[in-house]
């Protein structure tokens, strides 16, 4: 099953995110079929929190995939956030 989930990087105590369609047996940081965004918890100022290819994200909620429950609140928030 594919599933649209966080992908961990950045360094020590500054996380980044990758958003990332991969198979759900696939280990978090493992391999992945596509990144379509990022989410960065520690933006300041004018700096982009969070920013995912809309396209993209349409597409592979059509062919099945399913969005993990934080990815899901992101994507959430920040339509509200846009309207």
């Amino acid at each position: 099953m594919l599933t649209i989930r966080l992908a961990l990087g950045g360094s020590k105590k500054r996380p980044f995110y990758h958003l990332t369609v991969t198979d759900s047996r696939n280990p978090r940081d493992g391999s992945h079929k596509e990144q379509i965004g990022f989410f960065n918890p520690v933006a300041r100022g004018q700096e982009v929190r969070f920013s995912v290819k809309e396209d993209r994200l349409a597409y592979w909620l059509g062919v099945g995939a399913q969005m993990s429950e934080r990815v899901a609140q992101l994507v959430k928030v920040n339509a509200k956030a846009a309207a």
